[in-house]
Order: C-alpha cells, then structure tokens, then sequence
C-alpha cells in the first residue's frame, strides 16, 4: 500500500524555482505590463512611443518598464539620451504566444 502512495507522489521543482515562476505569473497579471509586452514584442521602442501606444503616461509606463525589466521579461539598450526597450527573449515571446492562442481557442 505505501509503494502505491509513493509511485503516486509527484516531484515538484524546487521551491525557490516554484516562488520565482509565480512571481513572473503575477508579473503577467496587470493589463499596463502586458500592452507594454505586446508593444515591444515585434520592435524595440523608446518609453515615449510605448506611453503613446498604450495611452499612459511616460512616468506610469516608465514605472512598469522597470518592474518588466527587474523580473528579466524586457531588456533595454541605450542609443544617446534614449533608452530602447525589447522583449528579452523569445520565451517572453512564447508564454505571450501561447496565452493569446489559449484565449482565442475558448
């Protein structure tokens, strides 16, 4: 009887990996974060044109970008006094990928 619980024990990952994957998870979960994704998810682009595109302002959008950037979804490179901001790699590109694909199944 316990060789039949055990076999059905599942292995999880390790905690510290588990807390960091709900962290991105949480991430994901605001609207402002996930327009500036799909704004950048084909170019990069300077924080004015990403407020423009998703109409919020430059402070709010530059506030989001660096919450983007310190949970390593964007990365960003400088071009003289501008600052270009692009999907960090083709991961990113895939979880958004795949979400919209999920919701346009339903």
């Amino acid at each position: 009887m316990e060789t039949e619980k055990n076999s059905k024990k599942q292995v999880l990952p390790d905690e510290n990996e588990m807390s960091r994957l709900a962290e991105i998870f949480k991430v994901f979960g605001d609207l402002t974060r996930i327009k500036i994704l799909y704004a950048v998810f084909n170019s990069e682009l300077c924080v004015s044109d990403i407020s423009s595109i998703i109409n919020v302002s430059q402070s709010a959008t530059s506030h989001q970008l660096k919450n983007l950037k310190i949970n390593g979804l964007i990365k960003s490179r400088r071009e003289g006094k501008e600052i270009y901001y692009s999907l960090c790699d083709e991961h990113v590109r895939d979880i958004l990928g795949k979400g919209m694909e999920h919701i346009r199944e339903e």
